[in-house]
């Protein structure tokens, strides 16, 4: 199960393509904020870490209203550079499930972060999610997708930024301590030093500081062409097969 950044479908339309620094990225537009948000981002590799929290948070911060979901992300790659990112949402769950298909039907047309406008027959629903795949000269840098409602966007970008720009190892990434930043408050997982705190504080922000990793901050999983990782929040995993 492969596909392109080019491959399309009647349900999604075509990849939104956006800049990042030296790649190419080619993601999903919607609700995610996902496109709007990479091109402002600029290099971190080598800067401090409370002044890197401190871009994060002030690029993040917006007015949309924080929820809770259950959202499954699948990133695959194959030896010929091929990569499918897949991202479904139950949201909350709904309770119904359909007679003898074995699927239980999600609980968007409650959610209020997706209720934008009025609902009309025969339109798709808007969605936060938004599975990406990156490109270097036309080849693949990095498949990554997440779950996370308005957490996703966040873990996105703070995951993505740590492998392209920084150079960690996608385990690594994954498992860096990370912020969300809404309505001029930031929370923050464990980790993060006393000092960058302080700076998120004198720029004005409200710091809660949760006591550990929690599925709150997203689940990502991605794909390098040497590497791949899932997310322990979420209870994530990364395999190789032959």
């Amino acid at each position: 199960m492969v596909s392109s950044p080019a491959t399309t479908s009647r349900s999604t339309g075509p990849p939104v393509e956006v800049p990042y620094l030296d790649w190419r990225v080619y993601t999903r537009g919607d609700l995610s904020g996902l496109p709007e948000t990479l091109p402002r981002l600029p290099r971190l590799r080598g800067l401090p870490e409370a002044e890197r929290a401190l871009l994060f948070a002030q690029i993040l911060d917006s007015e949309q209203p924080d929820g809770v979901g259950d959202t499954t992300n699948i990133t695959v790659a194959d030896a010929d550079g091929n990569a499918c990112v897949l991202t479904t949402s139950l949201g909350l769950g709904s309770g119904d499930f359909l007679p003898d298909f074995d699927l239980h039907l999600n609980s968007m047309l409650g959610e209020a972060d997706l209720i934008r406008g009025a609902l009309e027959p025969g339109d798709r629903m808007g969605s936060m999610m938004a599975p990406s795949i990156v490109l270097r000269e036309g080849s693949l840098e990095l498949a990554i997708g997440a779950a996370g409602g308005t957490r996703l966007r966040s873990a996105l970008l703070e995951v993505a930024a740590g492998v392209l720009d920084e150079g960690l190892a996608p385990g690594e990434a994954v498992g860096r301590p990370r912020l969300h930043a809404a309505s001029s408050r930031v929370q923050l997982e464990p980790g993060f030093s006393k000092g960058t705190v302080d700076a998120l504080e004198r720029d004005g922000f409200e710091v809660r500081v949760w006591p550990a990793q929690h599925h709150f901050f997203g689940g990502v999983s991605l794909v390098t062409p040497n590497d791949a990782a899932g997310d322990p929040r979420r209870s994530g995993a990364a395999a190789q097969l032959p």
